[in-house]
């Protein structure tokens, strides 16, 4: 049976088999001994990790270390909060970082100055904030992700993509009462030059 530690676009973790491209985590989340969830997150630095790293090998929610959470493609981590690693991607943490600089017009931001931010931007309460598009759908940004009703998608290729945990799909309409996913802070970052990985089915 899967563990429930796949995240979605609006952050909300699932069980599904689809593994996804990246890792990543917010902090020691689950009990080692069922194996099962104890709560959404345990700090405000919600990151994107490499799913292979130095030859490192961990046992999925095996101790009392961070909890793996999995997801499709970077854009979605993005989408639910999350921002590259300075750790394990360092490079991809630091060209982010640039273009969050640049995008929010703030000069020498530590890692903990954009997680309050996104922190801020991705939850009301507990549940996943959502934000007026500030520009028609199809000039978002490479990556930007939105949620109209109940469906999430992925802006690509000027072009709309539904979500799903095994991929995307196109979009059979054109989105006409849609919402920002992607932190805003992301978004400008996106709009600056950031280029996230997509699942290969958004470019096929």
């Amino acid at each position: 049976m899967p563990l429930q530690n796949r995240v979605t676009p609006s952050g909300d973790i699932i069980a599904t088999p689809h593994r996804g491209l990246f890792t990543g985590n917010r902090g020691i989340i689950h009990d080692p001994a069922t194996k099962t969830l104890t709560q959404r997150w345990t700090n405000q630095a919600w990151l994107i990790c490499v799913c292979e790293f130095r030859g490192r090998r961990r046992k999925v929610m095996g101790g009392r270390s961070w909890t793996e959470l999995f997801f499709l493609d970077e854009a979605t981590a993005l989408a639910a909060g999350h921002r590259p690693c300075f750790f394990c991607r360092r490079d991809d943490a630091n060209r982010f970082r640039a273009a969050w600089e640049e995008g929010n017009h703030v000069a020498n931001v530590l890692a903990r100055e954009i997680d309050a931010v996104l922190h801020r931007e991705r939850l009301a309460g507990r549940a996943k904030r959502l934000h007026p598009l500030p520009m028609p759908v199809e000039q978002l940004p490479e990556g930007a992700m939105v949620q109209e009703g109940n469906k999430n998608y992925l802006i690509a290729q000027g072009r709309a993509h539904a979500w799903s945990p095994a991929g995307y799909r196109a979009a059979p309409n054109a989105l006409q009462e849609a919402m920002l996913l992607t932190p805003p802070s992301t978004l400008r970052a996106l709009s600056a030059g950031y280029q996230p990985v997509l699942h290969p089915s958004a470019v096929a």
